[in-house]
């Protein structure tokens, strides 16, 4: 029952998904804005459909290799975790570097904060993402959380930056969202060796669980953001808006 559940709802966010893209891009009519929906069918394209294909046919074989690094369990999760946004965060900046071949200007049309991968990762994404992560890892060690589940909560999360990001009209947009974070921590929760006493979940566990993976990061949330927009005065974004 559970396993179709979740198939009906990956249908229901995939079928929301094309129709709300497929009608932003119907709808629009300026260069920029219609470069930024090309960026994003890029960004669906690559990491949603390939990508997210890739990691759910060979799930099982990757598990087998992770389940024999030497490493502690909690350490690969936020490893792993990390690599896989870091390498969703290339694929957004080399879409939004490739703006004149959708049709605008360098930094007219973008879906990143900046055209520098390193600047983009060290200063406004993939830093702040890595304390979510640890995060999880703590709650792992307590509640037996499903890889499933968590593909929605950090797509929720997800969905909860964009928004600091782009504006409330991101929340229209909660299914592109949902797959594009949900498939950061997806496969490093798929691939989790069993832990012994653990709790079950709830459904209350899902419902605090963001909240409380915010709460256990702001130890490094905190200071990580103060240094850099306090100390560093690195600006949010780099482009004119």
């Amino acid at each position: 029952m559970k396993k179709t559940l979740a198939k009906a709802f990956l249908v229901f966010l995939g079928l929301w998904l094309l129709a709300w893209n497929a009608l932003l891009t119907a709808a629009v009519g300026d260069p920029r804005s219609l470069a930024i929906l090309k960026m994003s069918w890029g960004l669906l394209s690559a990491w949603v459909l390939v990508c997210g294909t890739l990691m759910y046919k060979n799930r099982d074989r990757v598990r087998t290799w992770v389940q024999k690094v030497p490493l502690p369990w909690q350490v690969t999760f936020v490893l792993f975790a990390t690599v896989l946004a870091l390498a969703e965060e290339a694929l957004t900046v080399s879409l939004t570097n490739m703006a004149p071949l959708f049709g605008a200007n360098l930094g007219e049309a973008y879906i990143t904060a900046t055209t520098n991968y390193i600047d983009l990762v060290l200063f406004h994404s993939v830093i702040v993402f890595i304390p979510l992560f640890i995060a999880w890892a703590v709650l792992l060690s307590k509640y037996n959380f499903k890889p499933f589940a968590m593909f929605v909560l950090f797509g929720i999360t997800g969905i909860l930056a964009e928004v600091s990001f782009g504006g409330p009209m991101q929340v229209l947009g909660f299914a592109q969202w949902i797959f594009v974070y949900g498939l950061m921590i997806y496969l490093p929760a798929y691939c989790l060796p069993a832990r012994a006493n653990l709790k079950p979940v709830r459904l209350y566990h899902h419902l605090l669980a963001i909240p409380a993976t915010f709460l256990i990061a702001l130890p490094l949330l905190v200071p990580i953001v103060f240094f850099i927009s306090s100390v560093l005065g690195h600006p949010s974004i780099h482009f004119v808006q």
